[in-house]
Formats: C-alpha cells, structure tokens, sequence
C-alpha cells in the first residue's frame, strides 16, 4: 500500500515537472530566478524526447507501481497518461514533434520577455 502511495507521488512530482517545462518560461515574467531551473528541465525533457531515453521517474514510478502490486506500464510518463487522453498512439515522429513543438513554445516565450526587458531598460 505504501508503494503506491509513493508511486502517486512520483507521478504527481512528475506530472509537476512536465508541466513546469512546458509553461515555466511564465514564471520567468515574476522571478529571473526560474530560467536556469527552466531551461534546464526543457534541455532535459527534449533530450528525453530526441534521444528517447528512459526516464528515471517514469522508472520510479513503475518499479513503485510494482512492488505495490498494481503493473507499471510499459511506454514512457507521456505516452501513457497523455497519450491516453489526446492520442490512440503516439508515434516516435509525434514524439519528436512534440519536442520540437516545446522549443519553439519556449523559445517564443523568451523571445517576448527579452523584448520586454529590453523595452524597459
């Protein structure tokens, strides 16, 4: 029982940092403190897309899964939750896109926040 409470907290930590490398360029409009963290987990999340490697809480998160007694699942964090809502399957070119996709969302969040700065000083 307490595997799995500790793999729901994997995934809600997981689920967290997703989402921060997807929408955490805004948080950079209240705290320049957010951009290495930032830039970081997107480094990370598209080296995970482009190089498809396993990530290591998608990993946690199954081997909790299983030491709980419930089955982990066999594809990685996105294609298994997100996929489940947007996609029948994602594909290994989708992947890609959607790494794609990330960078170029960031890099226009960025761009705007450097013309901001810029216009302000």
């Amino acid at each position: 029982m307490i595997y799995r409470l500790f793999a729901d907290i994997v995934f809600v930590l997981h689920f967290g940092f997703v989402l921060f490398a997807v929408f955490g360029a805004f948080l950079v409009f209240y705290r320049r403190a957010f951009v290495l963290p930032h830039l970081a987990s997107v480094a990370w999340c598209v080296a995970v897309e482009f190089l498809q490697l396993p990530c290591p809480l998608t990993t946690l998160e199954n081997r909790l899964l299983e030491l709980g007694g419930a089955s982990g699942y066999q594809s990685g964090f996105i294609e298994h939750y997100v996929s489940l809502i947007l996609y029948a399957h994602i594909t290994p070119p989708l992947q890609m896109f959607l790494g794609a996709l990330l960078v170029i969302f960031n890099l226009i969040i960025y761009a705007f926040l450097l013309r901001q700065r810029r216009r302000f000083n």
